[in-house]
């Protein structure tokens, strides 16, 4: 997940909303958005090279999503898997399921937001361990800090803030701001280069290429009863759609 924006109790009906991609390499094996078997209460993608996740929901109450964190030098391959961090604190089980007291030095950089019906959280491990409660607003985040202005996590931010103050409705629509692939004049260049050398240094929402580019846009929508949408939209490597994926699910009171 390279770029997305949340939304936390910024607007009447509305706990929260997400929307995001992920940018990846088109090789990297993925399932699409799916019920878990174990645990059965997990909405999610799956990356089948680590067996974790970068975005998801549980209905028992939980929402959480990760990305990559650049300018601290490539990941090491001895380190956990950052989806497996997802997962954990997803299925409410787990070495990594506390998001209070999880051990985040033990991943590779990264930035994550989890939310349940009472705070969301900002962490991340580096340059040291940070967790923050988000007050009310719209955060945009990427592969730097949070709200670091990058230009499409701004664009991306301006989009969310005029469906909430538009009419709120048919949260399915911010999918198609996420197929934006014009890149904004506005914003920071980034100041670290991508670990990963086929990402262009700076990018548009949208990434269409053949090797490393979106591979699904996913938005997410909790009201304030509890009753939620997810939404997965997926691409190959030419851009092109190759499907869809829509669930309601329901947080308990």
């Amino acid at each position: 997940m390279c770029v997305l924006a949340f939304a936390w109790r910024s607007h009447p009906r509305w706990r929260l909303v997400v929307a995001g991609n992920r940018d990846e390499l088109h090789a990297r094996p993925a399932s699409p958005l799916a019920r878990w078997d174990d645990p059965d209460h997990l909405i999610a993608g799956r990356d089948l090279a680590s067996g974790g996740t970068w975005m998801g929901v549980s209905e028992q109450g939980r929402f959480a999503v990760v990305t990559n964190l650049r300018g601290h030098g490539g990941p090491n391959p001895d380190r956990a898997s950052r989806g497996a961090l997802v997962t954990d604190l997803l299925a409410g089980h787990g070495a990594y399921a506390d998001a209070d007291h999880a051990a985040l030095a033990d991943f590779n950089p990264f930035n994550l937001i989890v939310a349940d019906r009472d705070r969301a959280l900002f962490l991340s491990n580096r340059p040291e361990a940070q967790r923050s409660l988000l007050a009310p607003g719209i955060y945009g985040l990427s592969n730097g800090t949070l709200d670091e202005p990058w230009p499409k996590t701004l664009r991306l931010k301006a989009l969310m803030l005029d469906w909430i103050v538009r009419d709120a409705m048919h949260p399915e629509t911010l999918l198609d701001g996420l197929r934006e692939d014009v890149l904004p004049d506005v914003g920071l260049r980034t100041v670290a280069a991508s670990d990963v050398p086929q990402e262009p240094a700076l990018s548009p929402i949208f990434i269409r290429n053949p090797v490393y580019g979106t591979r699904c846009g996913t938005v997410v929508a909790i009201d304030d009863r509890g009753r939620g949408v997810i939404v997965e939209r997926r691409y190959g490597p030419d851009g092109v759609t190759t499907g869809e994926t829509m669930m309601d699910f329901t947080w308990p009171d």
